[in-house]
């Protein structure tokens, strides 16, 4: 019997400067998200949003106020992705920003580790001292190995949530200066659009999966701007040259056939900036090719 499906939507946009990516929750359940589930044998059970700060709500404090509402929002998921790996469930978390995932990586790791695939066009590696932006959604992956702000560095508990070895970049393009040689001396592996041009999706695939044999379990963060923005407009920090639909659902049906996968997030669609919920339905898709939907 397959596991029940648990979806926890996060309408965040606290991470970035531009607005509307909080909507992606409510436009990926309007693209029939859990119909698509139940077609393939999966109990679903929604549990709603997660309560989040209203931006506009907050006070006119710099990053401190959104420092606060970033830590409140990210111990919510914490506790949401502990209790639906307690009660045997597979939680699938719609955003919001990508710094949603700062809570929800580190709740489904609370009781034991295991491997995160990050599928994303930029490497979230960034810390404050060196972001051109300052933007959170720039540094979840920072975060979670221990660098960045305090404030975000011990939700749910005290220090680092992943080890290096524990993760996996996929489809990287776009890097900031100083965040290049951080990844490169960090120890994580990095698979960039022109490994996965020169080399072929399946390889990199395959490869990705022996690099987290060690592990039980993975955890897929899915950012919508890994695809090409010709296949996924609806994305806030589009950057030309990604995953083209095919190389999308290749991935997924390979890390599918692996029986490994244990939860995913869903993160940085803005239907201001889509086209008639396309990036939403790709994003479903997706979610349902990792979760079995397979050709045959």
């Amino acid at each position: 019997m397959k596991k029940t499906i648990r979806i926890i939507g996060a309408p965040m946009d606290l991470g970035q400067s531009r607005r509307g990516v909080d909507m992606g929750p409510a436009a990926i359940r309007y693209a029939n998200l859990s119909s698509q589930l139940r077609k393939l044998g999966y109990q679903v059970e929604d549990a709603g949003n997660i309560d989040i700060s209203l931006r506009d709500a907050l006070p006119e404090a710099g990053i401190s106020s959104l420092l606060t509402a970033v830590r409140r929002a990210c111990e919510l998921l914490y506790e949401a992705g502990r209790e639906a790996v307690t009660d045997g469930c597979t939680p699938l978390f719609l955003g919001g920003d990508h710094s949603i995932s700062i809570g929800t990586i580190g709740g489904i790791t609370h009781y034991s580790p295991a491997g995160v695939i990050w599928i994303d066009a930029h490497g979230d590696f960034n810390i404050p001292e060196v972001s051109p932006s300052g933007n959170i959604h720039g540094m979840p992956v920072a975060v979670l190995t221990g660098s960045g702000f305090p404030e975000l560095l011990n939700i749910g508990r005290a220090g680092p949530k992943l080890k290096p070895s524990e993760i996996v970049l996929m489809g990287i393009r776009r890097l900031d200066f100083r965040e290049r040689s951080m990844l490169r001396e960090s120890g994580i592996t990095v698979y960039t659009m022109r490994d996965i041009d020169e080399r072929g999706m399946s390889t990199v695939a395959y490869e990705a999966l022996e690099k987290l044999q060690h592990l039980p379990r993975i955890h897929v963060s899915l950012d919508a701007d890994s695809l090409d923005p010709i296949e996924a407009p609806g994305v806030g920090t589009p950057a030309p040259g990604g995953l083209t639909y095919r190389e999308a659902h290749l991935l997924m049906e390979i890390l599918s056939d692996s029986s490994r996968i244990g939860s995913m997030d869903v993160v940085e669609i803005n239907p201001i900036l889509d086209q008639r919920n396309q990036t939403a339905k790709i994003a479903v898709e997706l979610a349902t090719s990792l979760l079995g939907d397979g050709i045959l």
